[in-house]
């Protein structure tokens, strides 16, 4: 029930008890963000941070930060009933391209195909929810894809996500 006194409606709460109750607050708040960074469905939320912090391109992305990442979203993708073959038109085109690269080194002449990646993701996506979480991810790195050096992390990064998910247990079918 709020005060009758007017003049107690209008007594300011002494300062230091907002600066414990905010230092508080701001305390629960790294905890809740330290603890939610370690949920493995933040799995995603993580690695899309370190793909927009890199202001060079996706082959800065620290190959043992890449290889961790790749652990755990792997493990996240299975556990989420990602089946190898729901993404077997993307790995089958990521791998034509690698074959396209080894004929011409030209960073220009496959670029309009990494791009083109993007809607095979979305609609695989689309299809099937399993897939989302490997859309972000891969749409997020190949906006990042603007070398051969960016093109082959982000091969590497696919590459290492499938074999942990099949580590973990994932099926092709």
């Amino acid at each position: 029930m709020p005060p009758t006194d007017s003049k107690e409606s209008q007594k300011p709460t002494p300062p230091s008890k907002l600066t414990v109750t905010s230092a508080s607050n701001q305390s629960r708040t790294n905890q809740s963000t330290a603890q939610s960074q370690n949920r493995p469905g933040d799995i995603t939320a993580t690695i899309i941070q370190q793909i927009n912090q890199s202001s060079e391109g996706f082959s800065s992305y620290p190959i043992r930060t890449l290889v961790e990442h790749a652990e755990e979203f792997g493990s996240y993708l299975q556990q989420n009933q990602l089946k190898t073959n729901q993404v077997r038109k993307f790995l089958d085109a990521v791998n034509q391209i690698k074959a396209d690269l080894r004929e011409d080194e030209d960073f220009s002449k496959i670029e309009t195909e990494i791009v083109l990646l993007k809607p095979k993701l979305a609609y695989a996506a689309a299809r099937q929810s399993s897939v989302q979480a490997l859309s972000k991810v891969m749409s997020a790195a190949i906006d990042r894809v603007h070398s051969i050096d960016d093109f082959h992390r982000l091969v590497q990064f696919l590459e290492s996500t499938i074999a942990y998910h099949k580590a973990s247990g994932g099926r092709d079918s």
